[in-house]
């Protein structure tokens, strides 16, 4: 009994370790957009009928292909920062929902935005340096996860 009890404590909590770490809107990363259509520069919403699970976190697809795609490469379609703002991580250090229509592929790498109103983060990314912002993200990031 104890060993059941411990390896369901253990299960919950590395899932919950995983959540936090990634953007889950509507149920999926990037609020269910398929990750790899960024990468032909066309953001699809997914489906829950073709979905997997990966880092305990729910990925949806626009087709099985993506699927696969995404299944032999998973760490190439991964949003940075979880799916999180890049500006924001790079600005602030913060957690910041993201519109998942706005996002820039950066050396091979998908970069989500928050875009609502008057303001579109990718914008304020381009025009503030996004290397010196993607550097801060990076270092707030590693902070972040490793808390």
């Amino acid at each position: 009994m104890k060993k059941i009890i411990l390896f369901l404590f253990v299960a919950f909590s590395t899932s919950l370790v995983a959540q936090k770490s990634y953007y889950t809107k509507k149920g999926a990363v990037a609020k269910g957009y398929d990750v790899v259509a960024y990468f032909n520069n066309e953001p699809k919403q997914g489906t829950k009928e073709i979905a997997l699970e990966y880092d305990g976190v729910q990925f949806y697809f626009s087709s099985q292909e993506n699927l696969n795609t995404f299944k032999a490469n998973p760490t190439k379609y991964v949003p940075q920062y979880g799916g999180f703002c890049a500006y924001a991580m790079g600005a602030k250090g913060s957690k910041v929902p993201v519109n998942p229509e706005t996002f820039e592929i950066r050396d091979g790498k998908l970069y989500l935005f928050y875009n609502k109103g008057n303001t579109n983060t990718l914008t304020l990314w381009t025009k503030e340096g996004a290397k010196e912002l993607k550097d801060k993200a990076d270092k707030n990031w590693t902070k972040i996860t490793n808390k």
